[in-house]
């Protein structure tokens, strides 16, 4: 039987792993853990990594995550089917080999790693995968956020309760190593998608033990389970420590993958930027994410190393159509005209940063100069506002505090500069700041008298509905939008081979996007990491994929 597209795809990555163990016995950075006899170079055992970030993870079991810092940690702990190439973003084997697609696109059957434990002490097998599938799709309404959507909502449509709008219609184990994932429809770029974090595999035993579906804990005002303060996974490493401001991992050495030289990973919560370069400078931590403009000169004259992930991620200024006077288009249209997004990349993202004229990154192969867009043009805006007869209503402008985001350097300056631009326009606004640990993702989506906001998402694979599905595929009381129309385009988009056929298809959501401006795109950012003289090599992705035991130190004179 001849393999489908997407199955050779798999394979030759299969290759690439393959061809990475029989060159892991010579020692290289990354070597996997081998059975041979050819023996490796050791590696320095028991170091410590410690890495500065800019927030608290918000809950570890990955499911019910959104938020980049959550699933910072999740990576290291629990693994997904389908890995990606962390330059490219392209699938690759993770803990299925390989798959082979079915029924017209209708069905996967994927071939299950041998060999791999969960943390537990349980094995990674067939029955494992089916009973995390059918977790996800039946997971408790209590447990989901109730305005918003969790990435298995802009995958796989909905859940059990809502079964005849799902894509996902089964899982069936037909061997001890091998399932059957069955669709009620296509969906053209569900492997790639698996590759999110959101979708790790948890060992069964864990979820039931830590009772994974009942909130029976409390961190920082939220509720909790037992299995989101301590996840069980596959991981290159297990959860030693989880508190506010400190997350501690120790190597699992009975890791199927590449060896870690780190034993030991310490993330501790920075929430400023300068905090974070003066733990650097003085060797308290050695590196952190997410170097700001601000920075940069004392990063350079401290000898640091700046490392840059390319452009995957969108800034945008959410417009939520359901408050008051935004309803009209034109007012809409007069807050794109309003903004000078040459300013903002010029004063608060970093060099290589580009302007975002739609919301996917280019490199998607979507975007074109034909679809509408909104220069900076304030004496239009100003026109626009006097032919909607707005009247001066006061438009509440929702921003976070004391956080960074790949999306977001600086949000508070970004805010006081949108918001001077908004109001030399004639614009009316409040500010409404919150501090990002107080739930900011949470207000923005629930509150009543939320008109603007501050958002952006990470992209964390390679394919137009990663950014188009997962802000628009659904109704959204973030933006007030309501489309049948555009949730169908997208629902259809989803179900097209790649080709002709699908690029227009979403070149025609974009062009819908620019005419209902749900939000204004505003850039394409550069995110950057500080490392510290200790550090010889780190995983910088843009997919944010940065495994851990990949880090290299430098061995001590």
């Amino acid at each position: 039987m001849q393999d489908s597209p997407a199955r050779r795809t798999f394979l030759k990555a299969g290759a690439a792993a393959a061809a990475l163990v029989l060159t892991g016995c010579t020692g290289q950075p990354g070597a996997p853990r081998s059975t041979a006899t050819t023996s490796r170079v050791p590696l320095p055992a028991n170091l410590k990594f410690t890495m500065g970030t800019a927030a608290d993870p918000a809950v570890l079991d990955p499911v019910l995550a959104v938020d980049t810092e959550s699933f910072r940690i999740t990576r290291q702990v629990m693994e997904t089917l389908v890995g990606v190439n962390r330059d490219t973003g392209v699938p690759a084997p993770g803990l299925a080999t390989e798959f082979t697609e079915e029924a017209d696109g209708r069905a996967y059957v994927f071939k299950l790693r041998e060999g791999v434990t969960f943390h537990d002490g349980t094995a990674f097998d067939a029955e494992a995968v089916r009973a995390n599938f059918e977790r996800w799709f039946r997971l408790p309404r209590a447990l989901r956020p109730s305005s918003g959507s969790l990435p298995y909502s802009a995958v796989f449509g909905s859940f059990a309760d809502e079964e005849p709008e799902s894509v996902y219609r089964g899982c069936e184990v037909l061997g001890p190593l091998e399932i059957r994932l069955e669709l009620n429809r296509r969906y053209t770029g569900l492997v790639a998608a698996l590759s999110m974090p959101s979708f790790a595999i948890a060992s069964p035993a864990a979820l039931e033990a830590k009772t994974a579906d009942k909130l029976s804990e409390e961190r920082g005002g939220r509720r909790l389970s037992a299995f989101g303060l301590h996840p069980v996974g596959t991981g290159p490493y297990r959860l030693k420590e989880f508190s506010e401001g400190k997350v501690l991992l120790e190597e699992f050495d009975q890791y199927w993958g590449p060896a870690a030289q780190v034993g030991t990973v310490e993330f501790t919560t920075l929430s400023h930027p300068a905090a974070r370069l003066r733990e650097l400078r003085t060797g308290d931590i050695d590196g952190y994410d997410l170097a700001t403009p601000e920075t940069y000169a004392g990063l350079v004259r401290g000898g640091m190393q700046i490392l840059q992930r390319d452009p995957f991620a969108v800034t945008y200024l959410g417009i939520n159509k359901a408050f008051g006077p935004l309803d009209d288009v034109r007012i809409r249209q007069a807050i794109a005209h309003a903004i000078d997004r040459d300013a903002l990349l010029k004063s608060f993202f970093l060099q290589g940063s580009v302007e975002a004229k739609q919301f996917v990154p280019p490199s998607l192969g979507v975007n074109s100069e034909d679809i509408p867009y909104y220069e900076y043009a304030p004496d239009r805006a100003r026109e626009l506002l006097a032919e909607a007869e707005y009247d001066g209503a006061e438009l509440p402008f929702y921003y976070p505090l004391d956080v960074t985001r790949a999306y977001l350097p600086t949000p508070e300056k970004i805010y006081a500069e949108l918001s001077r631009q908004l109001t030399a326009a004639g614009f009316n606004i409040r500010p409404k700041p919150v501090a990002w640990s107080d739930g900011y993702l949470d207000r923005v989506r629930e509150s009543k008298d939320q008109a603007l906001h501050l958002g952006g998402m990470n992209g964390s694979y390679r394919d137009p509905d990663n950014f188009l599905g997962t802000l628009f595929g659904t109704e959204s009381s973030e933006f007030g939008l309501d489309s049948a129309q555009l949730t169908s385009r997208l629902a259809r988009a989803r179900t097209l081979e790649p080709g002709e056929e699908r690029t227009a298809a979403y070149l025609q959501i974009n062009e819908q996007l620019a005419r209902l401006l749900p939000a204004v795109p505003l850039a394409f950012p550069v995110s950057a990491l500080a490392m510290g003289p200790r550090v010889e090599s780190y995983p910088a992705s843009p997919m944010l994929n940065e495994p851990c035991n990949l880090i290299r130190i430098r061995s001590e004179a």
